[in-house]
């Protein structure tokens, strides 16, 4: 393989009249929509085939045998990814104007075998499997073998990490009570500021040896790292410079033999907008689009193996260079959104890499949570939305594709407008998009010490969690599984499910004398879980600064190049580890069952539950209806259960927050699910709420399924009482009937209700506008529904893409009629 691997489209030409000119796309569209090129480029890549390639395996495996003790880490780190930009095969499309992939091709993807090497078996499964299948040839399975698996045998980052770890840990983690992100990637999500396309790589360079030339080695006793990973920044820069020149150069060899006049234009265009970016700043939109890009595939090309990596707020950044073009006559809205579609279709493009081990065989989604702020305000203060930000709506409502998610971010002062044109596009059941209430995060993100400008400029990364873009590295360590940590508690330290000790002895729960003794012995329970998830991830924490820096993403974050410090060594501003908390409904209501029944009433012994609840309800169904109906429930404006909904959150945060991380930061709370509440379920017994063995647990704040039976109304103020502020995160799902939101007048109530929702301090909501008779309609017939996309957590997947489980789950959750 060598520097001048490329892959091209044959272009064909036209026929007579056809018209191509990027500055006439509305000849070609005849009313409101995609364009001819947008529709052809969006049909490629929802019909392509994804696939797994080994060429990044291969360059990364040849460059550490033989360099391997040649140079310090963060240069091994640098040098590889060099080789990478050098080496990887480069593609441009016909009809692209936004260029650059991760792999070879357009929906093919790379592994990354320093972090998690796959093993035959998991190529065979990926390739093989019902759902979100990676196709990959038998060829390539067996140079993989041969040439990467023996290499990284004992090297991976997954093998360091768990050939340290504690019996301790082991034992709570093979209990499914919580999950660990960096077994399968590196640390994660990441969002950029608008720095990018104020300055070029080149000027970061000149940055990077002026703190060279600073370092004082006489008193400083880090200079000597420092030094190391500043020069890997500098080598970073000159990769992705060299990246983005092979495709200046395949531009202008393309447009050599291209016989369209037009295309020809396009072409050269893409080679002098590759020259530009991003060695230096972006003048135009189409240099700020693809300058973003090339930055991206920069960060998900060096190391993150499976992450988000997102631009912000992509629509404020991208707005100073439309209205300058706009102004000039040098553009057209036309042309805006036509660019902003096919970069709406490169990110489509990148499916997530996929996982490996039991994970490969039982979790997977094409989707890499690169998550498109819109709206909210601006550092100053000022409300954020632009004429950028309805053109990324009409997109995305027009593209439907899987990928970038997308979010509106109504504060107080977003325009009814907006609101109304954002919930034009949730009507269309595509799941996107999401809302955020920036007036809540902004107080969240003050509360752990960002300067009020960096918390305005910040924002959502990837599900639901917020961080200070382009200066925090905020990290999602792994899902806790609350109501495990209380039926561990029932069973005084022990798993009920395999019978091995999961945690500490709190005590035989038939000596509990009162509720007071019972929710003690869970706080016990919890801080010792705690206590094990906070060792181990600071010690992961650890392992990722030394062995897996990443001097590329370093640079575009501040405060790196000052600090002399990679991202996953402290140093960007601010440094923040996220543990994420779910099930809150479920535990909620297990202990409403327990308050309420067991020791206040006494309408039956905690003997008989305990007995029931360990029989999965076997015989017990006249108990198990008794309890689902004469119980107060959380997410019905209850009292009662939201008493006990705000005393568990209030006790996660502070058994986690504030919680020092060894890299000058600390732990913060988020509660989020993505699809784990259906993976914890499986772990987990009956519950005392009525819940059978095996079934999903609550996601994220969610009212338990089927439990919210009052309306949304009364979901929204039964989570208003949570201190959400205290927070780094909250998500709440709510399902609609399509029939609820067909009237203009409709559209406007859930504006309403959202903006109820936020004044009650509601940090995020998201909704699917589907009916369980399509629903069920879907899985009878998939074929049929090809199309259909639903909301899960955090995140919009495929229905039809999605296993049993997570479908099941989507149908059980409340369908709401009326508001």
């Amino acid at each position: 393989m060598t520097s001048s691997t490329i892959k091209t489209e044959k272009i064909p030409e036209r026929p007579a009249g056809a018209v191509s000119n990027f500055s006439s796309t509305e000849k070609q569209n005849n009313g409101p929509g995609m364009n001819d090129r947008i529709r052809k480029l969006r049909k490629q890549s929802v019909e392509t085939q994804e696939s797994l390639s080994i060429e990044r395996a291969l360059i990364t495996t040849r460059f550490y045998k033989e360099n391997e003790g040649k140079y310090s880490v963060p240069m091994m780190r640098a040098l590889n990814f060099m080789e990478i930009c050098k080496q990887k095969t480069i593609y441009i499309g016909k009809e692209e104007l936004i260029v650059g992939e991760r792999g070879p091709a357009p929906k093919s993807v790379p592994t990354f075998p320093e972090l998690t090497c796959h093993s035959v078996e998991d190529f065979y499964v990926l390739n093989s499997r019902d759902q979100q299948r990676y196709t990959i040839s038998q060829e390539d399975i067996d140079t993989y073998e041969r040439e990467v698996i023996p290499y990284w045998k004992g090297r991976t980052m997954r093998e360091r990490i768990f050939s340290h770890v504690p019996q301790e840990w082991k034992a709570v983690y093979e209990a499914g009570v919580f999950t660990e992100f960096m077994e399968q990637r590196a640390p994660g999500h990441t969002a950029l500021d608008g720095k990018i396309y104020r300055k070029g790589l080149l000027d970061f360079k000149k940055e990077i040896e002026a703190h060279i030339q600073r370092l004082d080695f006489l008193n400083d006793p880090e200079a000597t790292e420092k030094l190391e990973e500043l020069k890997a920044m500098a080598v970073s820069c000159d990769a992705a410079i060299i990246f983005a020149e092979r495709h200046a150069g395949l531009a202008e060899k393309m447009a050599e033999t291209e016989t369209d006049p037009e295309r020809k234009k396009e072409l050269k265009q893409i080679a002098e907008v590759c020259r530009r970016v991003p060695a230096r700043a972006p003048r135009n939109l189409w240099e700020a689009i693809q300058m973003y890009w090339f930055v991206h595939l920069g960060t998900i090309t060096e190391l993150n193996g499976w992450d988000a990596m997102n631009p912000g707020h992509f629509d404020q950044h991208l707005q100073p260079f439309y209205e300058k073009e706009m102004a000039e006559g040098t553009l057209t809205r036309d042309e805006a959104k036509e660019l902003i579609s096919c970069f709406w279709i490169k990110v489509n493009n990148h499916p997530a890499p996929p996982k490996v081990g039991i994970t490969a065989r039982e979790s997977g989604t094409y989707n890499d949570f690169t998550n498109i702020n819109i709206g909210g305000v601006k550092p100053d203060g000022s409300d954020g939305v632009s004429e950028v930000s309805y053109i990324m709506l009409e997109v995305a409502e027009e593209l439907h594709v899987l990928q970038p998610g997308n979010s509106v971010h109504i504060s107080a002062k977003t325009p009814d407008r907006f609101l109304n044109a954002a919930c034009k596009v949730i009507r269309r059941g595509h799941g996107y998009p999401s809302v955020f209430n920036p007036d809540a995060y902004i107080q969240e993100l003050l509360r752990q010490g960002k300067s009020i400008q960096d918390a305005r400029e910040g924002g959502c990364s990837g599900c639901i969690e917020v961080g200070a873009f382009g200066k925090e590295a905020y990290l999602l360590t792994g899902y806790l599984n609350v109501p495990k940590i209380l039926e561990i508690t029932l069973n005084n330290g022990i798993n009920p499910l395999t019978g091995k000790v999961a945690g500490i002895k709190t005590g035989d729960p038939h000596n509990f004398q009162n509720f007071e003794d019972l929710y003690n012995a869970f706080l016990k329970q919890l801080d010792f879980v705690i206590d094990q998830k906070i060792r181990v991830s600071n010690y992961i924490d650890q392992m990722f600064a030394k062995y897996a820096p990443a001097p590329f993403l370093s640079v575009v974050i501040d405060d790196c190049i000052q600090k002399g410090k990679d991202y996953y060594n402290g140093g960007p501003r601010y440094n923040t580890n996220y543990i994420q908390c779910t099930g809150l409904g479920t535990v909620t209501d297990s202990l409403s069952v327990l308050k309420k029944h067991v020791f206040e009433d006494k309408t039956f012994s905690l003997e008989t539950l305990l007995n029931a609840i360990s029989n999965n309800y076997e015989g017990e169904e006249k108990l198990r209806q008794r309890i689902i109906n004469r119980t107060p429930f959380f997410g019905n404006d209850d009292e009662y259960a939201d008493e006990i909904a705000v005393c568990v959150y209030n006790d996660l945060l502070a058994a986690i927050d504030g919680k020092p991380n060894v890299k000058g930061g600390q732990y913060h709370l988020n509660m989020l699910s993505t699809t784990c509440h259906v993976y914890f379920g499986k772990m987990l017994g009956a519950t005392p709420n009525g819940r059978f063995s095996g079934k999903s647990i609550s996601d994220g704040t969610s009212p338990s399924h089927g439990c919210d039976t009052h309306g949304p109304t009364n979901v929204i103020r039964s989570l208003g009482k949570l201190d959400q502020v205290k927070s780094g995160g909250t998500l709440l799902n709510l399902r609609f009937v399509p029939s609820l939101l067909k009237r203009e007048k409709d559209v406007e109530k859930l504006g309403h209700l959202i903006r109820s929702y936020f004044t009650l301090g509601g940090h995020h909501i998201q909704f699917n506008v589907v009916d369980t008779a399509t629903l069920l309609a879907a899985q009878a017939c998939p074929e049929d529904y090809k199309d259909l996309m639903v909301r899960m957590a955090g995140y919009s997947d495929y229905f039809n893409d999605m296993n049993a489980d997570l479908q099941q789950e989507i149908i059980d959750r409340t369908e709401n009629e009326n508001f």
